[in-house]
């Protein structure tokens, strides 16, 4: 079965594109864990535009989202509540990382995630 595609603003894919060539180092860091298929196989792309939204980590063939939360979401709590809202109704899934995690516990990150793909990967097999 095709991946299903996450209807979105053609605007975003040059935001997108600006923000992959300007990562955090968060990002950085997790991206060279993630990238090819390091994780139980499962393909993973960074900054996809969704809907009216643009997400760090998105796994099409699972659904899901990983996000890193650093300073810039403090304030954004609200807008971040109602993005993922929106995509859960599309049947989307995420997974929230702190910014902090990612730099101090990479190897609890790296478990969390897997053991999300694991149990999703049970799901769609």
């Amino acid at each position: 079965m095709k991946n299903p595609i996450i209807p979105y603003r053609k605007d975003l894919r040059a935001k997108a594109k600006e923000l992959r060539n300007n990562s955090t180092l968060s990002e950085i860091l997790l991206w060279n864990e993630i990238k090819n298929r390091q994780i139980d196989g499962v393909q993973f792309h960074r900054q996809v535009p969704m809907l009216d939204f643009i997400v760090d980590f998105y796994a099409h063939e699972l659904k899901l989202v990983i996000e890193i939360d650093g300073d810039s979401h403090n304030d954004k709590a609200d807008y971040d509540c109602l993005r993922q809202e929106k995509l859960e109704a599309h049947g989307i899934r995420f997974l929230r990382f702190e910014d902090l995690e990612v730099k101090r516990n990479m190897r609890w990150v790296l478990d969390e995630i897997w053991n999300q793909v694991h149990d999703l990967k049970k799901l769609f097999t």
